[in-house]
């Protein structure tokens, strides 16, 4: 008899995250920040005595959301802030290869997003216009990657990886790792001191 595939992985805090079903007991902030700490955006191509992280991105991110977006609600900021929280697990992956995985890569991601939104307060599925202002929030700041770190002429940034209409006025400068994790932990405990509760009705 066959021995079935292992689709978990173990987390330092100790937990065991099914990849393909994962569920929100199994989440925990310290293994994001942490994970996210160590994976490295544009396959480490950049700039820096240090990788420039994930979650030195997502910080950057969300600031840059917050800035778009006046008045957002600390809920949405902190949607922003865990948009890439899956990649804790799966990697980043460049653009091109996300591609060329498709629809199974998404669906992986898509269940993970959903079991952290669940785990924080968040619902499982976000409004259109949050993923909206995400994303345009997301492709400034690799806007702002590009040109500053990873190679890219702001013509060519401009063609292949996105052209804000606004370029703000922030320097790109990666963290060491420890460093990284501590100002993402940071950001969502600031988040979640100042989360309202959803009301019921």
């Amino acid at each position: 008899m066959r021995k079935a595939n292992r689709a978990w992985q173990r987390m330092l805090s100790g937990r065991r995250l099914d990849l393909l079903d994962p569920t929100p007991v199994d989440i925990e902030i310290d293994d994001i920040a942490h994970g996210l700490s160590r994976v490295a955006r544009w396959n480490g191509q950049t700039n820096g005595k240090w990788p420039y992280s994930v979650a030195d991105h997502s910080v950057m991110v969300e600031r840059v959301f917050t800035e778009q977006n006046t008045g957002v609600g600390t809920r949405w900021q902190l949607a922003c802030l865990l948009h890439d929280a899956p990649e804790y697990v799966i990697g980043d992956m460049i653009t091109p290869f996300k591609s060329f995985l498709g629809d199974s890569y998404l669906e992986i991601d898509d269940r993970l997003s959903r079991a952290i939104h669940l785990r924080f307060g968040l619902p499982g599925e976000l409004p259109v216009w949050v993923k909206k202002a995400i994303k345009k929030a997301d492709k400034t700041v690799a806007y702002l990657e590009a040109v500053q770190i990873a190679g890219f002429s702001q013509d060519e940034a401009k063609r292949y990886i996105a052209n804000p209409r606004t370029i703000p006025p922030h320097i790109i400068s990666p963290l060491p790792p420890n460093k990284a994790k501590l100002a993402y932990r940071k950001r969502f405990d600031e988040l979640m001191d100042n989360m309202t509760p959803p009301s019921i009705s």
